[in-house]
Formats: C-alpha cells, structure tokens, sequence
C-alpha cells in the first residue's frame, strides 16, 4: 500500500507583539486512518540569517530542519546542500542522529542533461531513482500555447474588469521516479502530493523530498524575507 505525504505551511497569529515565523507541517497517510501531521518544518539559516539564505537560495541552495513537534524539541531531519552550481544542486538528508537517510541531485532544465529537469533519489545502498519534470507530449503543448498564453496575460493586465484574472498556465509537475523497473516515488502536481510506492521506505525520506520539492515550487514557502 502507498503512503501519501503533503506539506503545508502558514503564519502563525502575532504572539506577544512579535510577529512568527513562517511554519510549514508534513502529513501522512497510509490509508489505515486520517492524515496525521509528523514533522515542522523550519529554514535553517546560515550565519548572515535570512539575507544570506536568500542569496545562496538563487543558486539553487535550500537548508532546512524537520522537527519533531512546534516547540523544536527534537529533529527528525536535515537537508543540506553539498553543491550548487550551473543549475545541478545536491542535497543530503541526515537523521536526527547524524545518518544519511538519502541523496537528492536536481538538474535544471536545459542545464543538466536533458530538456526537463531531472530529479535524482538515492537512499543509502540503494539504486538511484530518476524522474523527470512533467511528460515531453504536455511540455510541447504548452510550449506551443505559450504564444496565446502571454497575449491573455498583457490583455488581462489592461483588463479592468473586476474579477477577471487571467494567466499563464504553470508547466507540467508531474515527476515519476524509475528505478529497477519499479516506480518508488511518484510527486503528482494536483494536491502537491508525495506517493511512495515502495513498501518498507523510510517516511523521513519522502518527508525531506516533498519540502525540498515545494522549494522549487510557484510560491515557495521558504523564499519569504521575514
């Protein structure tokens, strides 16, 4: 059976006149009860603090901590960033104890090694998972939309019409992990969720992945100045 992680986040209320930060939770699920909440998720910011993170962040860098519960009493899991440069970052997850839970290497479209971006998984003796940004068929729609796409948001720009909010249509999201034969990671695009089809995988593996993935994501929630 598949289990199912999701990640949302929210501004908590202003406590004591200083406004909170941003908080960001993990659900899972596995189908034997509701979704329940199994990590917080926190930026773990370098010496400089937030500037600083946001400047290594447009390299491509990301750092966060997955807490046990809101008051930061225990880690569940670390993602740092071993390398980022010409659009291809590796990043590693460690337990709270210090282990490798994984290994995740994200190429760039058209600066790694194909015309999608390309997303690699590997667990500790395991075989790498490759996946891939959305199929080549929906890629070539809406490339060849895109034309009509840009003159509906220029239209909508000059639009005065209340309610009338016009757009360009994100690209494909989905991303499908190969590995074996098998598919063990599945990321679908509606509901921003993570399937883990691999029975027996450790959950804080999907649970770094599907917030590393919302990083690179419209509205990323670790991209915030505050």
């Amino acid at each position: 059976m598949s289990s199912v992680l999701t990640m949302r986040y929210s501004r908590r209320s202003i406590r004591g006149g200083t406004p909170a930060p941003v908080m960001g939770m993990v659900d899972f699920s596995d189908g034997s009860g509701p979704a329940r909440v199994v990590a917080y998720v926190e930026r773990e910011l370098p010496p400089g603090g937030i500037p600083a993170y946001l400047a290594a962040r447009g390299s491509g860098a990301r750092s966060f901590v997955l807490w046990a519960d809101e008051h930061r009493r225990e880690r569940v899991a670390t993602l740092v960033t071993q390398s980022a440069t010409g659009g291809v970052a590796t990043f590693q997850a460690f337990g709270a104890h210090g282990e490798l839970i994984g290994t995740f290497v994200r190429e760039k479209a058209l600066r790694g090694r194909g015309l999608r971006t390309r997303w690699t998984v590997t667990q500790p003796g395991g075989p790498d998972a490759v996946g891939f940004k959305g199929r080549i068929v929906w890629w070539c729609l809406w490339w060849l939309l895109l034309p009509m796409q840009v003159l509906i948001l220029v239209f909508s720009v000059f639009d005065s019409v209340p309610g009338n909010e016009g757009g360009v249509a994100r690209g494909p999201r989905r991303i499908r992990w190969r590995a074996g034969g098998q598919m063990p990671l599945e990321f679908r695009s509606r509901g921003d969720k993570l399937h883990v089809h691999a029975p027996g995988s450790d959950w804080r593996l999907g649970a770094v992945l599907i917030v590393l993935l919302r990083t690179f994501s419209a509205g990323s929630w670790d991209s915030g100045k505050t």
